[in-house]
Formats: C-alpha cells, structure tokens, sequence
C-alpha cells in the first residue's frame, strides 16, 4: 500500500486482512507513511492524512503524534482543512493536555468568524472538551453569540453555555438574561437548548431559581402548545410533538414547583391535561407520561392529580415492555409511603409482576408488595407471597424471607397465624434465614404460652419430615426439649392427634445428632434438648445418659463441652438436675441477644417476679451461663 492511498482504500485493505497481525502490520506502514508527510514544510494532503490517522484512532490504535497536526489545521483559513482539524481536535486532545490550551487562540478567532459554519465548528469543540481555563476564556463570546440572528448559531451556542455552566458554575449568572430571552423562541432546537441550560442554572444556584420561577407561565404556555398543536413532520414522533421538548420542559417545571405553592399551582392544569391527552400506546408518549407522574410526585400537586398519576402508574404496570413496568415500580415504591391508598388500588397487578419472567421485574415486585402489606390485607397478601416463596430464583429467597418475617411481626392478627407463618417459610427456604430468626421465634413460641403444645406437635412432624433445614431443625429441637411432656400426652385440641412415643422422641433427636447435615450448632440444640428430656420422661434416662456420655469425647470442642458438663450433672450434681433443666420463662425481647448463643449477661429476663431463682451450678471452670449455652443458643435451655 503506498504513502499516498486515499482513504476507502486504507480502510479496504484493513478490513480486508485476515489476521490482527496482518491487520496491524498495514497500520504501522500507513502511520510511518503519515508521520514522514506531517514532518514536511509544505504539504497539501495534511487534512487528508489527519482523517486517516483518526479512523485508526478510532479501530484503537494509537494515534498521539497527530495532535500538533490538528492545531495547525484548526488555524488554517481554508474551511476543509479547518473542520478535520476540529474533529481531531475533539478525538484526540482532551481537557488534561497542554496541547488543548494552543488551540484557544483559533477558536476565539473562529467564533468571530463571518461564516456561521467556521463558528459552529469552533462552538461545538468548546463544548466537547473545553476546559475551566477555556470557558473562563471565551465565555463572554459565547454569551454573544446566544443573542445572534441565526437560529443555527443560537442552537450551538446554548450547548457550549450548558457546557461551560457545568465546567464553572460561578458563570452561570453571565448566561441567566440571555437564557431567558431564549424561550421566546419558535425554533424547537433552540428552545430545547435553552430549556436545559435553565435546568441546569436553577439546579446549580438557588438565587437563579427563584428569579425563574416567574417563567412557569411561559413554560407553561409552550408546552400546552406542544400538547395541543397537530402534526407536524418535523417534530412529530410516533404522534406525539416533539417528546423530546416535552420531557426536558416537565423536568424544569419539577425543578421550579418543588416547594413552592405558587408554582405549583401555576402547572397543575397542565400537568393534568398531559396526563389525559398522552397517548401512552407509544414509547414517546409513555416516556412523556413518566415525566409527568415524576413531576407531579414532587410538586405540591393536589391530592386527585396524585391519584391520577399513581393510576398512570398502574397502566404502565399492563404493559408489555418490561422495562416500562419495571420503571412504574420502581416509582410506585418511592411514592408508597406518602400515597399508600392509591397504590393499593393496583395491587392484584403487582401480585402478578411476582410471576414475570424477567429477575429485575420479580425483584421490583416483591419490594413493592412487602411495602403494601397492611394489617387489613395481611393474610390475602402473605398468601401470595408465600407462594412466590416457594418458586422464586435462589438468590430472591433471603430478601422475601426476611420481608415475610417483617410484615407477620408487624401487622400478624394472632400468635398462632404468627408462628403458621414462621413455620412455613422455615420449610420452604430454610437455608436462605438469616440468623436472628431462629432465637426470635424461641422468643415468640415462649411468649405464645397457650400455643406450646400446638406448636410442639407442629414442629416435631415436621423434623421427622426432614431434617435438611437446619434452622427448622434447631427451633425445633428447642421445643422438643422445652415442651417435650406436652408431646407425649397427645391430646392437643387443636392439631390432629398423634402418638408419639418416649423413644420416638429420642430417635429423632438421634438422627439430628448422628445426620452429617447437620451443623455444630444444630447438634448442639439436640444435645440440649436430650438432656433436657431427662427431667421431662420417666423411663428412658440410662439412654439419655448413654447418648449425653458417647458425645463427651467428640471432636467438636463445643460439642464434647456441652456433654462433659452434662455428663457433670448426671454424677455430681443429680440433685440439682431438675432445678437447672425446667422450662425457661417468658423472655423479654428487647434483652434477648440477636445472634445464636450470645444470650448471657441479661439475655433472658423472667417476668414473673414470684419464680424462684435457680441455683448456680459449680460444675467446670467455664461460667454456669454456658453450661448448654454457646453456640447454636443451647443457653436458652437453661
């Protein structure tokens, strides 16, 4: 390929190599090629070879050495030449290169020039990579050309100013008369430039936002003329006028009606109007509406307008595109806490968003139907929730889970219906728990004193079921222990009778000990719970005994310290067995530790004054409070 290949045939032939070797092979030639013409005094193909050299730049080759060569072609006189060098300018010089700072002469200059053509060019590489020093530089030119008779200048002027307004914002009171002149305008790019540079002059100064706030009427009166006016095929998109004008003016009327009664009250009408005249079928017209829903929510709107954008809201929620019902969500849960009724209008819709298709979709939904639980709808929207539980991704059981735990304590209309609940969410996602819920619901079934032999019948068929889920294994065995004299006499009212026999018992809780699913801390709730079988049964102690005396020299430290303590009250202190193994009293939650086993120091209080204290025991060097205690919270045994 010779120096002097034109630029399709550069590009035919790289694209014609086979291999990246190949390919970077012709892109070395060519860039040394390039490099020796840029070296000579006097060459009339400069613009031609910048032009090469930025599509290499842009396949991500390097491409640095051209950077001077832009500066000269930005000052040439000649507009070709002067154009390549600008988009060189804005691909390979940016804001942190020293080189930037040569070129601020030449578009000074180009912004006086007498062509509006030369003059955009130099206007839209201020506004690509123009940095503070440069806007601080040639601010008051772009001011000037903001008051220019050419709608084409103005249009490229108001973008520079927007730039320069986020490079250095203490400028921005230098662009404030002439953005307002601006919404004058017909043409709707300029008029679309001059709505952003306002957007972005009254976030950026609160002294500039209160003097255009008396533009709402204005900005108001534009966009009903958006919403009203008929097809146009300049604008038009997908039937809607210029969507694009829309979205931008309802930003900057959410900005100026932000805590401000006046202002508000000045777009309400046309918010309103908006609202019933948009055709949502469309995307443009769904992404006017969202705006809309979005300004009326942060307005001081009134109550019917609220309602009716949480009701737009509520069709996007029917929409086919998942991104739209997603984004509906994800504004109905910020709006929940304030508009709860009118969002609880639409809740079999977003119920059924739980069943999509789509991981994000789901997420959304559930947070949303968590935060619509009510005390009215608890057991209508916990049944819908514990059926999503049952078939919902992996990685969304923890978070429903633990939604399910917050909305039964909250708003649960009975013990009972409390700990179904628990129950049921510990058989479906056990695993997925976090860790408090295992002594939180010791708490709950220990308060719940009516419900003990209910609860223990419920618990004890479902560790014979299996055994997999630790959590449901651990609460369970607590209550075996606790409550295992209401399992054997079998005559609860309120559960199906079931003969369940002393050895029944213990092979149950043998089968904990012994299953290799089965952690230390579950382990060490079925040690417990055996020895405390032992003040609870009659006829089977030797194989308590048996049991409690094989665990004494187990690897598990926690394990062989619980029995060998165990064992310890069997020997020496027999007498004082059944004074420390009766049942725990009722537990005041705001003491209670909030991690397994870390219950000592005030972890269980007794609310009945009357209950005489139980004795110490002086068995081992460790404290008597972890006798049975430690991990896996055996400590409420005791």
């Amino acid at each position: 390929m010779s120096p002097s290949v034109r630029l399709q045939e550069m590009i035919r032939v790289i694209r014609s190599a086979r291999t990246q070797g190949e390919e970077r092979g012709v892109i070395q030639r060519e860039c040394a090629a390039i490099r020796a013409q840029f070296r000579q005094a006097d060459n009339g193909g400069r613009s031609h070879n910048l032009a090469k050299l930025l599509y290499v730049h842009m396949l991500g080759y390097p491409a640095h050495f051209g950077q001077m060569e832009c500066v000269r072609l930005i000052a040439s006189p000649r507009y070709n030449e002067k154009r390549v060098g600008y988009l060189g300018a804005m691909m390979l010089l940016d804001e942190n290169q020293d080189a930037s700072l040569l070129i601020t002469n030449s578009i000074k200059n180009d912004l006086a020039h007498s062509s509006q053509y030369v003059q955009s060019l130099a206007l839209c590489t201020l506004a690509c990579m123009g940095s503070a020093e440069m806007c601080r530089d040639l601010a008051p030119e772009i001011d000037r050309l903001l008051r220019a008779s050419s709608s084409y200048i103005k249009k490229k002027a108001t973008l520079c100013a927007v730039h320069i307004v986020r490079k250095v914002p203490e400028l921005g009171e230098l662009f404030t008369p002439a953005a307002r002149a601006l919404l004058a305008e017909k043409n709707h790019g300029v008029l679309h430039g001059a709505v952003i540079l306002i957007t972005e002059l009254c976030e950026r100064n609160a002294q500039t936002l209160v003097q255009f706030r008396e533009a709402v009427p204005e900005l108001v009166h534009i966009m009903r003329g958006l919403v009203t006016s008929g097809y146009s095929p300049e604008h038009t998109v997908a039937g809607i006028s210029d969507p694009f004008l829309q979205v931008r003016i309802l930003r900057l009327l959410r900005i100026l009606g932000r805590n401000n009664d006046t202002a508000s009250d000045a777009m309400n009408d046309l918010l309103a109007q908006v609202a019933t005249n948009t055709d949502s079928s469309k995307t443009a017209g769904s992404a006017v509406l969202y705006e809309t829903v979005l300004t009326v929510m942060d307005i001081k709107s009134e109550s019917g307008l609220r309602v009716l954008a949480v009701n737009i809201l509520g069709r996007f929620l029917l929409n086919n595109d998942r991104n739209i019902r997603y984004i509906s969500m994800t504004s109905l849960q910020k709006i929940v806490s304030t508009d709860h009724n009118a969002v609880q209008r639409h809740r079999g819709t977003i119920v059924d968003c739980l069943k999509d298709q789509d991981a994000s979709v789901k997420r959304r939904a559930l947070e949303l139907s968590l935060a619509l639980v009510s005390a009215i709808n608890i057991r209508s929207m916990m049944k819908e929730l514990l059926l999503f539980l049952s078939t919902c991704p992996p990685e969304l059981k923890s978070h429903a889970a633990s939604g399910i735990f917050n909305a039964a304590e909250r708003y649960s209309p009975s013990q009972r219906w409390h700990i179904d609940t628990i129950l049921h969410v510990l058989i479906t996602a056990g695993a997925d728990v976090r860790d408090e819920t295992v002594p939180n619901l010791i708490q709950l079934i220990t308060n719940a004193s009516q419900l003990h032999c209910y609860t223990v019948h419920k618990l004890y068929r479902a560790l014979v079921a299996d055994i997999s889920q630790q959590p449901l294994v651990q609460v369970a065995c607590w209550c075996i222990g606790e409550y295992g004299d209401s399992l054997l006499q079998g005559d609860c009212e309120e559960t199906e009778p079931i003969q369940v026999t002393e050895d029944d018992i213990l092979d149950a809780l043998e089968t904990v000990l012994q299953s290799h699913m089965s952690s230390p801390a579950t382990r060490g709730f079925a040690l417990t719970a055996t020895m405390k079988l032992s003040t609870r049964i009659t006829e089977n102690v030797d194989r308590i005994r048996s049991i409690v005396s094989i665990y004494g020299s187990c690897m598990d430290v926690e394990l062989q310290q619980r029995a060998v303590e165990y064992n310890a009250l069997f020997k020496k202190y027999d007498h004082m067995r059944a004074a420390v193994l009766e049942k725990m009293p009722v537990m005041d939650r705001s003491s209670m530790g909030q991690t397994n086993g870390e219950s000592g120091g005030g972890g269980v209080q007794e609310l009945e004054p009357t209950k005489p204290k139980q004795p110490e025991m002086m068995v081992a060097p460790q404290p008597a409070s972890q006798v049975g205690g430690g991990e896996g919270g055996g400590g409420h045994g005791f």
